[in-house]
């Protein structure tokens, strides 16, 4: 069979190490590995907030992309490209959502304003939009009116190897007998890291290790929580790791007793489903995608923003040898039937081939 070609636009380092850009590096290469012919267009990295220089080169190296070639553009610039530059793209376009930039944490309402305007412009000249969780995709549906049948579901893919022989959760405590506490997140207000450094703070009395991964997306809110350790007393207790190799984090989730995000909004999450696949009791919130990503029976959710319900969770499952087991049990179990990156990406690329052989909006 022939795939159909594709370029994949995504701003900046396609290495970066965050879930939407594991996310689309992943796609791009399992596609390649079905036979897709798909070329990456590096766009400017200031995307969702673009110099007047990557605007210009954005539009223009999409707009110069032939109309058998199938475009997937990202999130990042799609909800913040001018609309009459997209209008010129003659490829048939496939816009990859993760969540709509208007749901940002931290936008003033005149920057909320805009890009909800912009990205609702453009979702009206994508031919499909993918998106990574069926949350995401009632959004766009309701709020920025794509039809139902233009968005499909690429649920995140994983690796098969994580968590492959992993011990049952009661013996894992850090490696060491104190329990370990993990989170995942880039430093970004969006991420709660300061929600969940105030519940650690409500919970010192008892006895537990606490390590934060994640590189400073945010310089202002990085340094905004090395302060917070300081002042909460957390510093002898809580590691600030930054951005660590694969392998040390792999280490880190095998021997880790539960998984703690205390997350203001996720439009998927993809370290869920790795907390999932270790076998973790997860803590995090009630907020976007995260109930339907994690099940109900594999950890305890509360309200964003809300750091006594998050140290309450967190002492349920310290305390709560039985409780800790139970939802351990629920995750692994849970972990083995999620998809792999191969599964998604034959999912996005049989939307690729249904497309039509030119543009045209």
């Amino acid at each position: 069979m022939i795939r159909r070609q594709a370029a994949f636009a995504i701003p900046g380092d396609i290495n970066t190490v965050t879930g939407g850009y594991i996310y689309e590096r992943r796609l791009l290469e399992e596609l390649r590995a079905l036979g897709h012919d798909v070329l990456h267009v590096e766009l400017g990295g200031s995307f969702p907030q673009p110099t007047r220089q990557d605007m210009s080169h954005a539009v223009e190296a999409l707009m110069a992309l032939p109309p058998d070639r199938a475009l997937i553009l990202d999130g990042l610039v799609y909800g913040s490209i001018d609309t009459a530059g997209l209008a010129k793209v003659r490829a048939p376009i496939v816009a990859m959502i993760h969540h709509p930039l208007a749901l940002e944490t931290g936008l003033d309402s005149d920057e909320r304003d805009h890009l909800y305007k912009t990205e609702r412009d453009n979702l009206a000249l994508a031919q499909q939009v993918l998106v990574p969780s069926p949350h995401t995709a009632e959004i766009l549906h309701r709020d920025y009116g794509v039809p139902q049948s233009r968005i499909t579901v690429v649920r995140p893919g994983l690796d098969r190897t994580a968590g492959a022989g992993v011990q049952p959760n009661a013996k894992r405590n850090g490696g060491e007998g104190v329990p370990l506490i993990l989170s995942v997140g880039i430093q970004h207000p969006r991420k709660g890291h300061d929600i969940l450094l105030k519940a650690l703070h409500e919970v010192r009395w008892l006895e537990w290790q606490a390590v934060l991964v994640g590189s400073a997306h945010d310089p202002a809110h990085a340094s905004h929580l090395k302060n917070m350790v300081a002042d909460l007393s957390l510093s002898d207790r809580l590691t600030l790791a930054g951005k660590i190799p694969r392998k040390a984090l792999d280490k880190l989730f095998e021997t880790a007793s539960l998984f703690a995000l205390a997350t203001r909004y996720e439009g998927y999450g993809m370290v869920f489903d790795e907390a999932l696949a270790w076998g973790l009791p997860i803590v995090s919130c009630a907020t976007g995608a995260v109930p339907r990503t994690i099940p109900a029976n594999a950890g305890l959710l509360v309200p964003p923003d809300d750091p006594t319900a998050f140290a309450e969770a967190l002492n349920a499952i310290l305390t709560d040898g039985a409780l800790r087991d139970r939802l351990g049990a629920a995750s692994q179990e849970a972990g083995k039937s999620l998809p792999s990156w191969q599964d998604a990406a034959k999912t996005a690329g049989a939307v690729l081939d249904q497309l039509p052989k030119s543009g045209g909006h």
